[in-house]
């Protein structure tokens, strides 16, 4: 499919406008998107983009205007986005579970001059750090009774011809969590999320006809760059409201999807069901399993007949490494992606030879298949992209024959259930508690996969507080995902020479007979 899609599209024409237009002529009523009862055809899909981009231009959004959608998985999601990318627009997808501080930020750094968002997460504005003002133009999706300036999105009209756009403009900003500071905001470009349909699709072995049936949120790239695959190999592309357990293998029995996407801990929760009948009983031929421990794909495998596709990928780059199918070593990264060059690499980004663990640079051969850089933040920019190379921050090691394993982690940040937590975010939200002196937050391991989030809390001379306290300072301050499963009250903080929080210890230190467990106490969370 690789090289078709290449010739096809050659560099200029990677843009979505091109592509729809393309794919509606060759496919025209064949089925693109099914959202419950919801079915887009091709050539309605590249209609409804050219009438969404006139609807944006009558509100006045021009482009380079960025729109911020805050929604769940809807076709009104995708009914803005392509709308967006006709006309030039940048789309910010936003969590849904932001609140407070995090959520501040992203609207503090895009500026949106369009704001839509479901109406159940409305309240999530009422979190707004004060000097954080949502946009004069707000769509409310849902219907209800509405506040002043907000209002459901106008109908669509006639179309608007598309924009002219190029390969390096961006169609997207995607908020990934920040280290040692606030979320960054990628600046994704057209060609960009163009490859991520092409590479993925090609390690997925997705062929015409396919039909791909993903549960994951529109907010993140792993299910709208789903769209693109679907797209550009003439596949029908289902989407489900949220991922179910319970409900996942029926799901895809009734849609006879073949190729499915999961991340880590949901292929652990499917195995945690109770055995049935009907467990094979379903047309899929594989599914995307980033993150998945390797002692799970076996038995994936031998209950549900599916192999998980092993790979890395990330939102300033793209999906560049994939396993063989199955994974001849599961739980690791896999071959590196034609078209991508890589070194492991020193402190001083000198190469380091095989078997030698060291940093990821990542470098695309193809132009505009990586991100731009960080929206607003020229400093991180140029830190990540320097000498030419992305530094991923990730420490791997490429074995002799080219395979790459994943170690650990070299930057701060916590990757919980296939979301990333800024463990700087929490803890800013953590000392605006009057009794805490001084918090580290750092990642634990889950019985699921990837991690949990824990805090170890230092408290002011003179003041008390326990752990249930500060669950519920944090509770509607930040994503649910984000507030700490374990606490740990500490006297004092495992210091460096230089007076700096030593987490390394606190990592090691691990579960240790001090440390409070939300799940273990039963403790349930407000959303």
């Amino acid at each position: 499919m690789w090289p078709q899609a290449a010739e096809r599209f050659p560099p200029a024409d990677r843009i979505l406008s091109t592509i729809l237009t393309r794919q509606a002529a060759q496919y025209g009523d064949r089925t693109l998107l099914v959202f419950g009862e919801v079915r887009w055809s091709y050539a309605e899909t590249a209609e409804i983009a050219a009438a969404s981009a006139a609807r944006l231009m009558r509100a006045g959004i021009r482009a380079g205007d960025r729109v911020a959608l805050m929604c769940s998985n809807r076709p009104e999601f995708l009914e803005v986005y392509l709308g967006c990318a006709w006309m030039g627009a940048v789309s910010v997808p936003i969590n849904t579970a932001l609140r407070g501080i995090q959520l501040s930020h992203i609207l503090r750094n895009s500026r949106p001059k369009l704001l839509v968002i479901d109406v159940v997460f409305r309240p999530a504005l009422a979190t707004l750090e004060s000097d954080v003002a949502p946009p004069d133009v707000i769509w409310t999706l849902g219907g209800g009774a509405l506040p002043q300036l907000v209002a459901p999105p106008p109908t669509l009209g006639e179309g608007a011809p598309p924009a002219q756009a190029r390969p390096g403009d961006t169609v997207a900003i995607l908020y990934t969590s920040g280290t040692t500071g606030p979320s960054k905001g990628v600046c994704c470009p057209q060609a960009q999320m163009f490859w991520w349909g092409v590479y993925s699709a090609r390690a997925l072995g997705i062929v015409e006809g396919d039909i791909l049936f993903t549960t994951l949120p529109l907010f993140h790239t792993n299910a709208l760059n789903a769209f693109y695959q679907a797209l550009l190999n003439g596949c029908t592309y289902v989407l489900e409201p949220k991922f179910s357990a319970s409900g996942f293998w029926a799901a895809a029995r009734r849609h006879q999807a073949t190729v499915g996407y999961l991340l880590g801990a949901m292929a652990v929760m499917l195995l945690a069901q109770p055995p049935s009948a009907d467990d094979e009983a379903h047309r899929l031929r594989v599914a995307l399993g980033g993150g998945v421990p390797g002692q799970f794909h076996a038995p994936f495998l031998a209950r549900f007949g599916v192999p998980l596709l092993d790979g890395y990928g990330s939102t300033e780059t793209n999906f560049v490494f994939a396993s063989s199918i199955p994974s001849d070593r599961p739980g690791t990264m896999g071959y590196l992606a034609d078209g991508v060059d890589a070194c492991i690499a020193d402190p001083d980004d000198a190469a380091l030879p095989d078997g030698v663990a060291g940093e990821l640079l990542l470098r695309a051969r193809e132009p505009f298949a990586f991100a731009t850089g960080y929206f607003g933040m020229p400093d991180k920019t140029v830190e990540a992209w320097r000498n030419l190379w992305f530094h991923t921050g990730d420490r791997v090691v490429r074995d002799a024959d080219g395979h790459y394993r994943f170690v650990d982690r070299m930057k701060d940040s916590i990757r919980r259930r296939g979301e990333n937590v800024s463990s700087w975010e929490v803890e800013q939200v953590l000392l605006k508690h009057p009794a805490i002196a001084a918090c580290a937050v750092y990642p634990l391991p889950s019985e699921l996969g990837e991690d949990e989030v824990a805090a170890a809390i230092q408290l002011e001379g003179g003041h008390a507080l326990d752990a249930v306290d500060v669950v519920r300072h944090c509770e509607g301050r930040m994503a649910y995902f984000a507030v700490p499963r374990f606490v740990r009250i500490v006297a004092a903080m495992p210091l460096t020479e230089n007076g700096k929080i030593r987490k390394v210890a606190l990592r090691e230190a691990g579960m240790t007979p001090d440390t409070w467990d939300r799940d273990a106490a039963g403790y349930k969370l407000r959303r």
